[in-house]
């Protein structure tokens, strides 16, 4: 009879430890998320990060704190998600830049140290210049690049980045040296703006919803999309096929992500939330008021859109000299 006590107790020990654990991952999360953006306050990565980090707030109930960590042209802030306890209390928000840092040589946030969570917006790359710049249409810049080589300065992030890559890959199509507008460094489209307004540099590549503010203000206009199809957003910017008879569209995405090993709970409740949020019309909304689009990818067909992206950026960066 004692052996069979004890056995009981036994038996209810054991299943008490593993009610609790099962109990306390059901629960996640049970505390605050830090959600590490690797790109400078006030550009278009912070603000739909933050958009995103307030939903995810209101229905797990717990904060959901945004961390900017840049440098390295994003390399920083993405190696501190890629490099985090895979417990789902450190997530972020990574982007295009993920599919090129092994290509330059950089390793340690190359798509598979990511649990890819799900996309939420995709908005194609414009060039924009100052409202009272003395070229009124792509063609006219393009034109003012090939005459005066070295001269007109572009920016919107790192060397090898996205929106360099972009306007490299653009000229190269066109059959101009990248030289000939060379690139000026910066931590993001924020201050890249404020350099173009500044006349610092002549050009910035970046989306249509990062120069907004200046565009709105009447400082800055954008001249073309590098887009396969005009923007629903912005229907009166032609694409880069219209204005330059050139087909080029890098479409850079901003999507959740989680180091990698992340738990299949932590995958399913994030993806789902997320999958609900960029249906909700209030978030819509305001991602639209501040000029940016909603375009939903759960998990897997995220991480096919980011494998396939890597295959046709490398291409580019191997054709502008850009990889190693």
């Amino acid at each position: 009879m004692k052996a069979f006590k004890a056995a009981l107790a036994a038996s209810a020990i054991i299943g008490g430890i593993l009610g609790s654990v099962g109990h306390a991952f059901a629960e996640w999360p049970e505390r605050a998320i830090t959600v590490i953006v690797p790109w400078s306050a006030g550009g278009g990565t912070d603000a739909t990060a933050r958009a995103v980090a307030q939903e995810l707030e209101e229905r797990f109930g717990q904060p959901f704190n945004v961390v900017n960590r840049t440098g390295g042209g994003g390399l920083v802030g993405h190696i501190t998600i890629a490099n985090s306890a895979p417990d789902g209390y450190t997530l972020g928000v990574i982007t295009i830049e993920t599919t090129m840092f092994e290509a330059q040589g950089l390793p340690g946030a190359s798509p598979e140290a990511f649990t890819l969570l799900g996309r939420f917006n995709a908005d194609a790359i414009g060039i924009n210049v100052r409202a009272d710049a003395p070229y009124a249409t792509a063609k006219e810049l393009v034109e003012a690049v090939k005459a005066n080589p070295g001269q007109l300065k572009a920016s919107g992030a790192n060397r090898g980045g996205l929106s360099h890559l972009a306007w490299a890959g653009l000229l190269n199509r066109l059959e101009i040296d990248p030289q000939a507008a060379p690139w000026v460094a910066s931590d993001g489209s924020a201050p890249a703006m404020q350099q173009l307004a500044a006349d610092a540099i002549e050009v910035v590549s970046t989306s249509p919803a990062e120069a907004q503010s200046l565009v709105d203000a009447g400082e800055a206009k954008t001249l073309l999309l590098m887009a396969d199809e005009r923007s629903a957003l912005y229907p009166d910017i032609p694409t880069v096929s219209e204005a330059l008879d050139v087909a080029w569209s890098p479409l850079p995405f901003r999507g959740l992500a989680g180091p990698a090993g992340l738990p299949d709970e932590v995958v399913t409740k994030v993806s789902e939330a997320l999958a609900e949020i960029t249906k909700d019309e209030e978030f819509i909304a305001l991602m639209k008021s501040r000029g940016f689009s909603v375009a939903y990818q759960d998990a897997e067909t995220f991480t096919s859109t980011v494998m396939r992206s890597r295959d046709d950026l490398v291409s580019a960066m191997q054709a502008v000299g850009l990889a190693k």
